[in-house]
């Protein structure tokens, strides 16, 4: 299993009218970065992120759906097409959305690092259409002892990011400049979900009951090579700080003036940035199966960072009373769906972690009109609930618009008048 992050062109050719088009694309992105409301959003974020907010912050994720809206475009070259679609979306986020994104001043170079857990490459059977696929396990049974299994590694191709960086600084660099970001750290400590990737789903559940040893040995290894990875991640530089205009978890921004952490001297370690956890995978075990077998390492991993985002997609109330509140630094925790939101406001009501609510992709995604009245009834739903708590609500997920892009901006208006 390959863990990749960064990106990687084969050329990085451009036409002298591909420059100068992508040159004012990026004027225009540079102009709404320094508008006076970005400045005041990331006032707002930094005082939503320290629980001393005024009113819930709002992102609609552009990613899933920008296929279905993106324009059409006009570099034909690769490497023009990546700057020009970075380009177009953030002023798509701009124009069309509303929300509380903060444009920013620079173009995101991801760094480009792989993490190969035990040697081992992933394997998966794609879908012919759509984005489903199934896994190949690569660790169909567990052996006795993991001991035996080999270093996982880690890889960072250093000349493939500064070529992205030489040709963005090239190109649109004395307008915005190149920023490189550690985007492999988003998603890479979920452990249940490096174990499937490893094992699968059944086989994964099957090794609890049948081999718990080894199961818990399993968990205490990759949990071991991931602290491993951060101290790499450290001694390489490899670590940025993202305390500002940055992305972490699933979906959230990072403004905050509580990191880094004191004892910071320029070097970053993982205690001064963001982390991100979450188990997905557990949705099939018992809240006591998860104290037993996966709290415990979550729990290990928390204390690696300075302020964690805890969940995705999953439902958190049935773990939270069993390993998930006693993780360290947590800040934020995903109210998904699948969540009991009375539950999560019960336990979130005056404290300083932030409920950070995920409505239904389906009331921006099924039909092409937004359906005012049953969206209303959710939002007003989670406001009515969460009076007591520092609330954010997160739209993602979302993979059709249907044509209707003006909902957009309805959506974000009808949640900062109910949330008012």
């Amino acid at each position: 299993m390959r863990i990749k992050g960064g990106k990687k062109l084969k050329s990085f050719r451009i036409l002298p009218s591909e420059i100068i088009y992508l040159r004012e694309l990026a004027k225009k992105q540079l102009d709404y970065a320094y508008r006076p409301i970005m400045e005041q959003r990331v006032k707002e974020w930094i005082a939503h992120n320290r629980c001393r907010g005024n009113r819930p912050m709002i992102i609609i994720e552009a990613d899933s759906f920008w296929p279905d809206v993106k324009p059409a475009p006009l570099c034909r070259s690769e490497a023009a097409r990546w700057l020009e679609d970075q380009l177009q979306r953030n002023i798509f986020i701009y124009e069309q959305i509303g929300d509380d994104h903060v444009i920013p001043d620079f173009i995101t170079v991801p760094l480009h690092i792989d993490f190969v857990p035990f040697g081992l490459e992933q394997q998966r059977q794609y879908a012919a259409e759509g984005i489903g696929f199934h896994i190949v396990p690569v660790l169909n049974d567990l052996p006795d002892t993991i001991e035996s299994f080999p270093d996982s590694s880690f890889t960072c191709h250093e000349a493939e990011t500064q070529a992205l960086v030489r040709f963005a600084d090239d190109t649109i660099g004395d307008i915005l400049p190149s920023r490189v970001k550690n985007t492999i750290n988003y998603w890479t400590f979920g452990i249940t979900q490096m174990v499937v990737n490893l094992m699968g789903m059944e086989n994964m559940f099957v090794a609890m009951m049948e081999k718990p040893k080894a199961f818990h040995s399993l968990m205490h290894r990759i949990t071991g090579d991931l602290k491993t990875f951060l101290r790499w991640q450290e001694r390489k530089g490899l670590l940025p700080l993202n305390n500002g205009n940055d992305y972490m978890g699933s979906g959230s921004y990072c403004f905050t003036d509580e990191l880094p952490r004191p004892g910071f001297d320029g070097a970053a370690r993982s205690v001064d940035t963001w982390g991100h956890l979450n188990s997905q995978e557990s949705v099939g075990i018992s809240p006591r199966m998860f104290e037993e077998f996966i709290a415990p390492y979550y729990k290990e991993l928390s204390k690696e960072f300075g302020l964690l985002y805890y969940g995705c997609c999953e439902p958190v109330d049935p773990f939270w009373d069993h390993g998930i509140a006693s993780l360290n630094n947590l800040r934020k925790i995903s109210i998904s769906p699948w969540c009991n939101e009375h539950a999560m406001a019960e336990r979130l009501a005056g404290g300083n972690i932030i409920y950070s609510r995920k409505p239904s992709p389906n009331l921006l995604g099924i039909k092409a009109n937004l359906d005012e009245t049953e969206f209303k009834r959710s939002i007003k739903t989670t406001v009515d609930l969460t009076r007591d708590c520092k609330t954010e609500f997160i739209f993602r997920d979302v993979y059709k618009l249907h044509g209707n892009i003006a909902k957009l901006k309805q959506a974000v208006d009808i949640v900062r008048y109910l949330s008012s």
